[in-house]
């Protein structure tokens, strides 16, 4: 039986076809603060005339968020009052926005991390436009501190969204790399939350139906279906990802893919996919029993292969989705893995914690080695 705290989660979810559809539930309006992408507000938001006040992403720069990305964004909002926060986007947009919900006026991102408990300090709404974060039922906002050199989490239970609204119209403009991408992370958000020790057997029913969904959309795709035939699955499997993640937690396919990002700017989903399976492989040589051979016997279902033979499958049919290439091919150079690894022991302990099992300095730069050669 696992010991830990029972399973809880404080975030409504709903479902709507299309966006003026949730807007008027919502009676979104003047009072409301809507944080967005310039193409989001142009197609979906903008002929509506609620009344909100816009504030678009790409104003403040490209990328994943940065502390100045955000302090700028916290400077222009210090004298707007609302009582919501409705964050419309992808991973960026509503890691922001929980930043933004817990930030105090006239403080930065810095004062985030270091006080001792954070408050919201209005409602918060989030609506995916991608279908692979999952941070829309998540406490967790993850930021590139420009300033200390380091990608790191902030979490705290004042930033779980208080709804998470499902609206598959706004992925029909989903560019076919960030579906890859963004498909893959929540893949793997299913993956490392089913391994992690931190899991119950209720967070398990969600990796496990999340996985499915993955798999099964995923075969579809590359026997020829376009994936937006899928769009609603998708969505939903992330979100289901979401849930199950932001409970037991990501681990080691995470921690070593956040200095990918922060130093040479590759896609969260694809320097996750780089990791994906030097780190699986690396539990495989480690464990003989336990959660992996579980987890082996649900992909061996989904995939009709062997349970031994299940996670080289899985990748395989991933690397169908997105054509995985060496961490050379990304500018990495061989000289920079050990401190890649040494980073991520000091400074990604957050997500080391819920790991299949412990992985050393040493463990973690054998994973690196191996994807920077990409071996057979």
């Amino acid at each position: 039986m696992d010991n830990r705290k029972g399973f809880c989660f404080p975030t409504r979810i709903e479902e709507f076809a299309t966006f003026s559809e949730f807007s008027a539930a919502y009676e979104i309006g003047k009072e409301d603060l809507i944080f967005t992408s310039g193409h989001t507000w142009k197609d979906h938001i903008k002929d509506l005339h609620t009344g909100a006040t816009g504030i678009l992403r790409e104003n403040y720069g490209k990328g994943e968020p940065t502390d100045e990305m955000v302090n700028r964004i916290l400077a222009d909002i210090r004298d707007i009052s609302c009582q919501r926060i409705i964050a419309i986007g992808g991973g960026s947009v509503i890691d922001i926005a929980k930043a933004l919900a817990v930030a105090v006026p006239g403080e930065d991102v810095d004062a985030l991390y270091e006080a001792k408990e954070l408050k919201k300090r209005c409602e918060l709404i989030i609506v995916p436009t991608t279908c692979g974060t999952g941070s829309e039922v998540t406490n967790i906002s993850v930021i590139n501190r420009i300033r200390k050199g380091v990608k790191m989490g902030l979490s705290s239970p004042a930033m779980y969204p208080d709804a998470a609204v499902l609206i598959p119209e706004l992925l029909e403009s989903l560019p076919y790399h960030v579906f890859a991408t963004s498909s893959i992370d929540a893949m793997i958000h299913s993956v490392e939350s089913f391994l992690s020790p931190n899991g119950c057997s209720i967070s398990r029913l969600f990796s496990k139906e999340a996985l499915r969904t993955i798999v099964s959309c995923w075969n579809q795709t590359v026997s020829g279906r376009d994936w937006e035939c899928y769009r609603s699955e998708f969505l939903r499997a992330s979100n289901w990802a979401g849930i199950a993640f932001g409970f037991a937690g990501c681990a080691a396919v995470h921690a070593l893919s956040y200095p990918l990002g922060a130093v040479h700017h590759i896609p969260h989903g694809q320097s996750n996919q780089l990791m994906f399976a030097e780190v699986m492989r690396k539990y495989k040589s480690l464990a003989t029993e336990g959660r992996l051979l579980e987890l082996e016997e649900v992909l061996a279902g989904c995939l009709r292969v062997a349970p031994e033979q299940s996670l080289e499958a899985l990748c395989e049919l991933m690397d169908q989705i997105l054509k995985r290439e060496p961490l050379a091919a990304f500018g990495v150079k061989e000289e920079e893995l050990p401190e890649f690894a040494a980073d991520v022991i000091k400074t990604q302990q957050r997500l080391l914690k819920n790991n299949l099992l412990p992985l050393s300095e040493e463990d973690i730069l054998d994973i690196y080695r191996a994807a920077y050669e990409m071996l057979p």
